[in-house]
């Protein structure tokens, strides 16, 4: 199986969940939940490693990190087939309004937040 787009994505999301009933447990509740819990295993890997550790993963490790990715990218894609939130649309928008807040000519070299810059 071979994705071209994150709307194929989606449907095969869709498509796994609804072959498994999980519709009965998906709650956007739920979703989020799980996706806190995938977070969470994806920064085990790294944990207590320095920063330069945390760019040199083995290989076993760099495998972990892949598989927690793709369990986030699943369940936040769950959550935006339940609430028919379009993520590419979505991230555009919130690419424009990151624009806005953290200007190139005061954001540069800096991790301020927007309203300390």
């Amino acid at each position: 199986m071979s994705f071209n787009s994150l709307s194929e994505l989606a449907a095969a999301v869709r498509e796994f969940g609804r072959a498994r009933d999980w519709h009965l447990y998906h709650t956007p509740k739920n979703l989020t939940a799980a996706l806190i819990v995938e977070a969470a295993e994806l920064l085990e890997p790294f944990q207590w490693l320095t920063p330069e550790e945390s760019l040199a993963l083995p290989e076993h490790k760099r495998e972990a990190v892949k598989q927690e990715m793709a369990d986030v990218l699943i369940y936040l894609v769950s959550l935006a087939n339940l609430l028919e939130v379009d993520l590419l649309q979505a991230a555009e928008e919130k690419l424009a309004l990151n624009a806005r807040k953290y200007p190139v000519h005061k954001a540069r070299g800096s991790c301020a937040k927007y309203d300390e810059l």
